[in-house]
Order: structure tokens, then sequence, then C-alpha cells
């Protein structure tokens, strides 16, 4: 199966899980620089859920958009754990949604001694402690590197959606 195909199937399973009265949404995106809320806005079942998302590519972004703490953020060049759990918690905080998902990464090509295919998820929720997943895809290509972080982002969101 494609990555692009997993994440069509993703999105069917999350409009499945999703009944009436399931927690709005809120995307925080920096590597894959929309693509997840895409998806979710191309099928119509599970659109609605969306209420708003955050292109936060550049460092500036996130501190400005995001209020992220400008030092961690270029301590990291804007990708670690606490960016990610920052990027989520803050998208819940600047918005109207139950829960908030996050994705930030290096998709290449290689600059300086960043790690690339290295991808960090967090999904936060109200009254409840973030979660976060970390991957190291490898250095697979841009396009490669960024499904697959949208399909690890869209398996964390199912799976809490399921769980509810």
């Amino acid at each position: 199966m494609t990555d692009r195909q997993e994440i069509e199937d993703l999105v069917k399973a999350l409009a499945n899980a999703r009944g009436p009265g399931a927690p709005s949404l809120a995307i925080a995106e920096s590597c894959t620089g929309g693509m997840i809320c895409a998806a979710i806005v191309a099928n119509p079942d599970v659109s609605g859920g969306l209420e708003r998302g955050f292109i936060v590519y550049s460092l500036d972004s996130k501190c400005e958009l995001l209020d992220l703490d400008r030092a961690e953020v270029e301590s990291c060049e804007g990708v670690s754990r606490d960016v990610a759990i920052g990027m989520a918690e803050a998208g819940l905080r600047r918005s109207h949604a139950d829960l908030a998902l996050s994705v930030t990464g290096f998709a290449g090509p290689q600059q300086n001694d960043e790690e690339v295919g290295l991808v960090h998820v967090a999904l936060a929720r109200k009254r409840r402690e973030p979660l976060h997943a970390v991957y190291h895809f490898g250095d697979l290509g841009r396009e490669v590197i960024c499904n697959k972080a949208v399909v690890a982002a869209l398996q964390m969101l199912l799976a809490q959606s399921e769980g509810d």
C-alpha cells in the first residue's frame, strides 16, 4: 500500500471513528506544510471536525503564531519533543478546538547537523497529559518523509479518537 493510500484510508477510518459530538480539532503543522489539514478537508465526513489549522514552517512563525519560546525553538531548529508538545498545546490555546495535533521535523535536504527524517508528533487534549511520538524515518526524500509524517500523525489522532 502506498503512503497516499494509507493516508486516505486513515482519514476514512477517522471519519468512521468520529461520531456525533466528537471533539473538534486544531492542527499545527511544520514539516508537512498543511498536508494533514488537506487530507482531512478532502473527506467531507471528517472535515467538519477541523476547527483550524496553523502552518508554522519557519522558526518565526512558530514563535509569532504559537507564541513558542524563541530561544527554545532556535536551540533545536524547531524540531524536538518540547517544540512538538508546545505546538500542540498552543494550537489548543489559540483555537476553540477540543484537541490539537502537531508535527515538526526535518524532511531534507540536510543542513548543518540535522537528522533528515527526524519527525516529532504530539497531541494535546484538554485536562489531560499530551501525547508524543518520535520517528527516525531516515533520508528517504522529502515527499516520502512528509507522507510518513502525515501517516504517523493520523495514526495518533485515530488512536485517540477510538480511545474516547
